[in-house]
């Protein structure tokens, strides 16, 4: 059975949840604080901690720390994008909206538990296995697996495989490998062989004779032997043509290198990390790429995830990039809007870690604002997001106000799953629109002022003039 405390400070919603929780199996602490919480509790015992964010004295994101290991999800009534930004980068696991529905509040109990239940049975008893590489952010569970195989496969001699997206920063493991492998003070030799013409790329990796072909005026050691000693990093090598292919299996198999125009072969020690974006097995049963050389790189294979599959590590690069970029340019220190965030958090990012660098630097160059990074300057398009996810947010808040409604006064209508994203859209901004200003109302349907604006061009929905707008 798990431990569960619930810190909440009003003693009905208190009540409510823990008889709710113990009637799904789970065994509940209570505390009003997080000081009577710290005093009273061994923190350390429980699965998982629920807190309110609004407490007496230290609001709920204190427990983080206190917590340790223990994942903490936070309640809150103030569901803004900011208040919730706000904890999840201090570590909360999770948020959710008060007053919360009862199936809601047990499903992310669920997989809060769950993920923290699979994550320790994973754990190795190494305390440095997942630790993190010089020049790579994140923290979350894809990055410390990669970590945990870095250390494990850098000391060997084993040649590795990468795979992963254009921009995820293959090269950065390859030289996370070299620099903790024992040949960390030889050279490092990295090749792009997308980017050496397919007439040169022999002469290139395995040398030539002088006078071995046109223009070869000079004799050439290649890059293969200038690498010896050390580690031969070949990123998309996918594109390697098949005769290059025959000579570097050699290299692998025999140890030794022979350059064009000569009869004598050298002996080279050599560690290869190859990378690539494409899937070689298919490659192979095209014809485009050696079955044999396929199976002798293929020793240990890491895989790199997409940004998109990252989590919290997004906010986590963002903010490193854009500190880095400050200091390159000798600015003061930026942060993120709530636009920006949603932004940040919610695009795919088809361009990877490279692109979300490319997002930061412009948005630093062009920036006017002495504080804050607006959503513009990231030149991501709101509308460009995963139409599902938008969908989901607006479904949640017409939700939230009927059940508000229901319990102030007479039920309202059920909300219709069929209508589209446009019906969900103009139902929200005509219900919220005498209350809210158009700030708020953006940032409660996760757009920016701009898009919301132009929505309401779009759909007919003039914009009034309340007092609440008017403020």
């Amino acid at each position: 059975m798990s431990n569960i405390l619930v810190v909440e400070d009003e003693a009905i919603i208190r009540t409510a949840l823990r008889k709710l929780l113990e009637r799904n199996k789970y065994s509940v602490s209570e505390a009003a604080s997080v000081k009577e919480a710290c005093h009273r509790h061994d923190l350390s015992r429980y699965d998982l901690i629920i807190s309110d964010l609004r407490l007496p004295g230290a609001p709920g994101t204190d427990l983080i720390k206190e917590a340790g290991e223990v994942p903490v999800l936070i309640m809150t009534s103030y569901a803004s994008l900011r208040s919730a930004v706000d904890s999840m980068r201090l570590g909360a696991v999770d948020y959710i909206a008060k007053p919360f529905d009862h199936d809601e509040m047990v499903n992310a109990v669920k997989r809060v538990i769950g993920k923290a239940n699979d994550a320790a049975r994973q754990r190795k008893p190494s305390k440095t296995s997942s630790h993190q590489i010089p020049g790579m952010i994140g923290t979350s569970p894809v990055m410390k697996t990669l970590y945990n195989r870095i250390h494990k496969v850098a000391p060997t001699s084993a040649t590795v495989l990468v795979n992963g997206e254009t921009g995820t920063g293959k090269e950065l493991v390859a030289r996370a490998i070299h620099s903790e492998s024992p040949r960390q003070n030889k050279p490092l030799i990295s090749v792009n062989c997308a980017a050496i013409p397919e007439t040169l790329i022999e002469s290139e990796l395995f040398g030539h004779e002088k006078g071995a072909f046109t223009g070869a005026a000079s004799k050439s050691e290649g890059l293969v032997a200038a690498a010896h000693g050390g580690t031969l990093f070949l990123d998309e090598i996918g594109e390697l043509p098949l005769e290059a292919q025959a000579r570097l299996l050699r290299v692998l198999q025999e140890g030794e290198v022979r350059p064009i125009g000569s009869t004598e072969s050298h002996k080279v020690d050599v560690r290869l990390v190859a990378a690539t974006h494409r899937d070689l097995r298919k490659l192979c049963k095209e014809g485009k790429f050696r079955e044999d050389l396929y199976y002798r790189i293929n020793v240990v294979q890491l895989q790199l995830p997409p940004l998109r599959d990252r989590g919290k590590d997004i906010i986590a690069l963002a903010e490193h990039l854009l500190q880095r970029f400050c200091d390159d340019m000798d600015k003061p220190l930026l942060s993120l809007s709530p636009e920006s965030i949603q932004a940040v958090t919610t695009y795919t990012w088809p361009g990877n870690v490279r692109e979300l660098e490319n997002a930061m630097q412009r948005a630093v160059i062009l920036c006017e604002d002495e504080k804050e990074i607006s959503h513009d300057l990231l030149a991501i398009d709101l509308d460009l997001v995963q139409i599902s996810d938008e969908k989901d947010e607006i479904i949640q808040q017409v939700q939230m106000t009927q059940k508000s409604r229901q319990q102030t006064s007479s039920p309202a209508q059920d909300p219709n799953e069929d209508l589209s994203l446009e019906d969900y859209f103009q139902r929200f901004v005509l219900e919220h629109q005498d209350t809210m200003s158009e700030t708020e109302l953006a940032r409660k349907l996760g757009v920016s002022r701009k898009c919301l604006w132009e929505r309401r061009q779009r759909l007919g929905i003039p914009r009034k003039k309340t007092a609440a707008g008017a403020k």
